[in-house]
């Protein structure tokens, strides 16, 4: 894998964990020989692997990705504090 792609690709994404999953997941697509989406979106991938390929297509936005809205994650009520009983 190469560690510029990694570079670019994290500062675009801003998350480590979540670079990771979207690489993963479209390796897993990649090589699973499913159909249209095993297909690569950029068209030069002579000598890459899986992973290069997937960093080059986030990176030339041939893919995107969506996360949850931290204001909707924060949103779950406290829990209630129980009253000590004498």
């Amino acid at each position: 894998m190469n560690s510029e792609y990694c570079k670019l690709a994290l500062a675009k994404v801003g998350n480590p964990n979540v670079l990771v999953n979207i690489i993963s997941r479209r390796v897993r697509q990649l090589t699973s020989g499913a159909g249209g989406s095993s297909r690569p979106l950029i068209a030069n991938v002579q000598n890459l692997g899986a992973a290069d390929i997937a960093l080059l297509e986030l990176l030339e936005d041939k893919m995107g990705y969506e996360t949850p809205l931290i204001d909707k994650v924060m949103e779950a009520p406290a829990p209630r504090k129980r009253r000590r009983s004498h």
